[in-house]
């Protein structure tokens, strides 16, 4: 077990997690302007899918999709998740900041912010420390902590692990008017398809793409099967999986996270990694990296508890031979 039961804490059904501190991020805390901001938007956003049905057309449906995969899985997911937090891989320049551009329009943040935020994730993961955890509680590690500023700069500190997004000149101009790009989007949903294509382009897209985001954060810190000897309670999860492109390999990620791969099985389902691979083949991905063969195997479960290691994880072997499938 990754986390020990002091005092009152109490574990989450059905999972070896541990809830330490059970975090309210709404009453008994003082909230700034970014709060309340952030707040404000994402609650917009969530009341705006109320209206899905109403509005609801197959264009503005496709609308939708189209920009939940470019937004999603190219902007936040490819680049500022394996290329800009990781380094996984290597683009040409334009490239990379088109595929940035993307992600700003995922409304999760500006890439300064996103990254510098990620990458405290990892070095801290499922400590007091890590910004968004479920020890801090379920609703805190899924969605509280978007607008918890404080209680972020009292886990992290000041953002100084981004010097190499802040020397960037295009960067610190998506961190100064990062709200107005998805503004622009929105004006332009509206001159092309009025009211359906913003409910659907701008509220359904992003809040479902929020939710499969923060099922990362909390799901696949809880739930599923671990595969890697890596001390955190990182998960694999094939049906966050099935949401989030190749995310859902959460386990393998933080095991490996230089990692441009997270499905490092034949079986494990990774779009984004395949999508590297067709970048690489026709020469625009460089310096793609993946765990070498004695990497995983210093990290296996398999070869740990063959030698009588540590006891308290539950690999996918044994989940699948206590569940008789």
């Amino acid at each position: 077990m990754v986390i020990n039961m002091k005092g009152s804490c109490r574990k989450i059904p059905f999972s070896d997690v541990i809830v330490k501190t059970n975090r309210n991020a709404y009453w008994g805390r003082k909230w700034n302007l970014r709060d309340v901001i952030y707040f404000a938007i994402m609650l917009t956003l969530h009341l705006m899918c109320l209206l899905a049905p109403w509005t609801f057309n197959w264009n503005a449906f496709w609308v939708a999709a189209v920009l939940y995969v470019v937004t999603g899985m190219f902007g936040l997911l490819l680049s500022y998740h394996r290329q800009l937090s990781h380094s996984s891989f290597k683009l040409p320049k334009l490239l990379e900041y088109f595929f940035a551009y993307c992600g700003v329009h995922a409304l999760q943040g500006h890439p300064i912010d996103w990254v510098s935020r990620h990458r405290f994730h990892h070095k801290y993961t499922d400590t007091e420390r890590d910004p968004h955890t479920p020890v801090d509680g379920f609703w805190f590690g899924h969605i509280n902590w978007v607008f918890d500023i404080e209680y972020m700069v009292q886990k992290v500190g000041k953002r100084k692990n981004v010097g190499d997004l802040r020397k960037q000149v295009y960067y610190r101009f998506l961190r100064r008017t990062y709200l107005l790009h998805p503004m622009a989007l929105g004006v332009l949903l509206y001159r092309l398809g009025g009211w359906p294509f913003v409910v659907w382009g701008m509220g359904v897209r992003t809040v479902a793409f929020y939710h499969g985001t923060f099922l990362v954060n909390s799901v696949c810190h809880i739930w599923g099967c671990k595969v890697w000897n890596n001390k955190d309670n990182s998960k694999n999860n094939w049906v966050v999986n099935l949401l989030m492109f190749g995310e859902g390999w959460h386990n393998n990620h933080h095991a490996f996270e230089f990692s441009a791969r997270h499905g490092l099985e034949w079986w494990e389902i990774d779009l984004i990694w395949y999508f590297i691979k067709f970048l690489e083949f026709v020469g625009l991905a460089t310096d793609v990296k993946v765990p070498s063969e004695s990497q995983k195997q210093r990290l296996s479960l398999k070869n740990i508890n063959k030698l009588g290691g540590d006891q308290n994880f539950i690999s996918c072997d044994d989940l699948t031979n206590r569940t008789g499938k």
